[in-house]
Parts: C-alpha cells; sequence; structure tokens
C-alpha cells in the first residue's frame, strides 16, 4: 500500500469512525486501525507494539502528523477538556477522488471495524485491544489472559480484564465468520 492509497484508508476509518458516534481522537484511530489490521489482516503494513494505553504504532502516529501538514487531517476541538478529534481535512476530497478504488475492498472491514469501537471509550478501547493483542500473541487459556492483562494493566481489574477477554473472543470470532480471516 503505498502512501496515498493508506492516506486514503485512514481517512475513511475516520469517516466511519464518525458515523458510529466516535470521538475520533488519535486514541481512537490508533485501535481501530490496530483491529484493521491485526485482526482483519488489512495490509497497511503498521507496526504495532503494546504501550501505555494498549497497542499503539509509533509510525502510526507519525503518519496523521504527516497527514495533517499535508491537509488531508485537521483536529477538531469539540469539548473543553477532552482531546482533539480528528477529521478530514480540505485536501480529504482531492485524495479521495484520486485514489477512489484504493479502499473499495476494505469498506466492509472498515465499516465492522468503527461498528465495533466507534461508541466505546478511551478505556474500554484500551481494555478491549490490550485483550486482542494479548489474545493474538499468546497462547493462554482464557482464564490466563484476563490474568496476563490485569498483570499488564494494574489499573484494569480482574471482572474488567475477563470481561475484556470475552468481548476480545467475540470480535475476533465474528471477524473470522464475517470475513474467513485467519488470525492465528
Amino acid at each position: 500500500m503505498n502512501k496515498f492509497e493508506k492516506a486514503n484508508l485512514l481517512v475513511s476509518l475516520t469517516e466511519s469512525l464518525r458515523a458510529n458516534g466516535s470521538w475520533s481522537g488519535e486514541t481512537h484511530l490508533q485501535k481501530a486501525m490496530y483491529v484493521l489490521e491485526c485482526v482483519l489482516g488489512v495490509p497497511a503494513g503498521f507496526e504495532f507494539i503494546l504501550y501505555k494505553h494498549g497497542p499503539f504504532s509509533f509510525d502510526l502516529r507519525d503518519e496523521i502528523g504527516s497527514l495533517r501538514a499535508e491537509g488531508f487531517f485537521e483536529w477538531e476541538v469539540k469539548s473543553h477538556g477532552y482531546g482533539p478529534s480528528l477529521k478530514p481535512g480540505p485536501m480529504s476530497d482531492v485524495l479521495r477522488r484520486q485514489f477512489a478504488g484504493s479502499v473499495d475492498a476494505f469498506k466492509p472491514k472498515i465499516e465492522f471495524v468503527a461498528a465495533q469501537l466507534g461508541k466505546r471509550n478511551v478505556a474500554d478501547l484500551e481494555r478491549l485491544t490490550t485483550a486482542i493483542f494479548v489474545t493474538l500473541n499468546e497462547s493462554t487459556a482464557r482464564e490466563s489472559r484476563a490474568t496476563r492483562i490485569n498483570g499488564l494493566k494494574r489499573h484494569v481489574s480482574l471482572p474488567e480484564a475477563e470481561n475484556a477477554v470475552g468481548e476480545a473472543d467475540q470480535l475476533i470470532g465474528e471477524a473470522q465468520k464475517a470475513f474467513s480471516v485467519s488470525t492465528a
């Protein structure tokens, strides 16, 4: 995927998140892109690590900054006391026209991710995507995954971690059923 196809994917994902009730801050885009790439196999080429608040890509953070500088994204302050939201910038229309077909194959997956994550708050996104990360990267039983999450994220209680593991299993299962993807 070239730079402009990637940019079009990120703009499309942001628009879908916004349409599904998302705050659409950087955290939302980070977590949605993680699920899109690591669960649904969309080949954007971002590398994710488990970081302070769940899966995070420094490459994606840099890409968002570049896309803002180029006018494909802009910040929107919706409410004081909360971080800004991302929205398509003035150059996003040009991007969509010139690379119109670049995201067509991924549209159903983008919509799936936006529907699954759009209305979740940042804490919920952290728990869910950390559970997905542990599920995809560690071959342990369900109870062990919850204990692992609680160990990694001391602010996530064991019951919250158990719930997140259940939600992660459900999301991964729905993705596998809907899109015949393999997460193994």
